[in-house]
C-alpha cells in the first residue's frame, strides 16, 4: 500500500473514532492510581482511548510502528509509516469539562526521529464541535467531524488553507517555575497581546492558529526540558503551525530539526507567528 493511503486510512480511523470518544469520556473521569511512561496520573479515560486507537491504528496494513504516549514502547507492526499518537491531550480537564483532544503524527522514518520526517500530523479537538485539524502536502484545513445517522462519520470542510494571521493572543505554561528572564518577556508581551491558557495543548495552540499569536511551554527551573513529549505533541503541533505559515523553536531552532533520541523525549516548545517566534528566540538567546 502506498503511503497516500495509509495516511488516508490512519485519518480515517482516527475521525471515526472521535465521536465515539467524545461521548466515552463522561463516563471515564476518574483517576485509575496508575502512572503513564512519563510519570503522569493516568485517568481511564486515557488508557480506554489508548487501547481503542492502538487497536485500530495497528491493524492497517503499511503502519510499520505505533507509539503512543501511554506505551512504554513502540509496537513493531512489520513494514511500513511511522505513527505516533497522544490519545487524550489535556485529559486532566474532563473532571471540570474543559477541552480535551487527541494528537497524532505520522512519520516516514523508524522512531525515535526527527519532525522533518513528518508526512502528515493532525490533532482532534472535542469541543462544543469536533474538529479536525490537518496539516498533508503543505496545506492545513479544519474540518468539522459530524456524526450522521447509523453512526457514520463525515467531515465538512470548515477552513481550507489556513494561514496564521498577524498575533493578538499569547499563552504560555508552567508559570510557577519560570526562570526570571522568562517571566519578564512574559510580562512585557501582556501588555500588547490577550492571555488566552486552558491547559489543554489542542486548545490552546487552536487559539493561536486562529487568532495569530505566541504559545508556549518554556523549560522550568524544575524541568529543564519543558513539559510537551516531542514525538507526541511538540513535532505534530509544529508541523501544524509551519505548514499554515508560522514557525516553532525549542528556542534555538525549529522543533522539526531537533533530534529525538528517545521517545518519551521531551523539549521546550514554542509555536506561533513567525514574528512572535524570532522574538522568544531572541530574547532566550540572550546573555544572562
Amino acid at each position: 500500500m502506498n503511503d497516500e493511503k495509509v495516511i488516508d486510512e490512519v485519518i480515517q480511523e482516527v475521525t471515526e473514532a472521535a465521536p465515539h470518544i467524545s461521548s466515552g469520556l463522561k463516563r471515564r473521569r476518574e483517576y485509575v492510581g496508575e502512572e503513564n511512561p512519563s510519570g503522569e496520573r493516568q485517568m481511564e479515560a486515557d488508557v480506554w482511548a489508548n487501547e481503542l486507537l492502538q487497536e485500530l491504528i495497528t491493524s492497517i496494513e503499511g503502519v510499520g510502528e505505533f507509539a503512543s504516549e501511554e506505551n512504554q514502547e513502540i509496537i513493531d507492526c512489520g513494514d511500513g509509516l511511522s505513527v505516533t499518537i497522544d490519545p487524550l491531550d489535556g485529559s486532566s480537564n474532563i473532571p471540570t469539562n474543559n477541552l480535551v483532544g487527541t494528537i497524532v503524527g505520522i512519520y516516514d522514518e523508524e522512531l525515535p526521529c526527527k519532525g522533518t520526517n513528518l508526512l502528515a500530523a493532525f490533532y482532534i479537538v472535542y469541543g462544543p464541535l469536533t474538529t479536525l485539524m490537518l496539516a498533508r502536502n503543505g496545506i492545513v484545513n479544519e474540518y468539522i467531524v459530524e456524526e450522521t445517522s447509523g453512526d457514520q462519520v463525515e467531515l465538512h470542510l470548515g477552513s481550507e488553507d489556513i494561514e496564521i494571521p498577524e498575533a493578538k493572543v499569547y499563552g504560555f505554561g508552567g508559570n510557577k517555575h519560570w526562570a526570571e528572564d522568562f517571566r519578564e518577556f512574559e510580562a512585557e508581551i501582556s501588555k500588547d497581546y490577550k492571555l488566552r491558557y486552558g491547559g489543554a495543548f489542542v486548545g490552546d495552540i487552536n487559539q493561536t492558529l486562529h487568532h495569530g499569536g505566541l504559545f508556549g511551554y518554556p523549560m522550568r527551573e524544575d524541568a529543564p526540558n519543558g513539559k510537551y513529549r516531542l514525538l507526541f505533541e511538540c513535532n505534530p503541533v509544529a508541523y501544524i503551525v509551519e505548514m499554515a505559515g508560522g514557525a516553532s523553536t525549542n528556542s534555538e531552532k525549529s522543533i522539526l530539526e531537533v533530534k529525538a533520541s528517545d521517545i518519551h523525549q521531551r523539549a521546550p516548545f514554542f509555536a506561533g507567528t513567525q514574528d512572535m517566534v524570532s522574538r522568544i528566540e531572541e530574547e532566550l538567546r540572550q546573555p544572562q
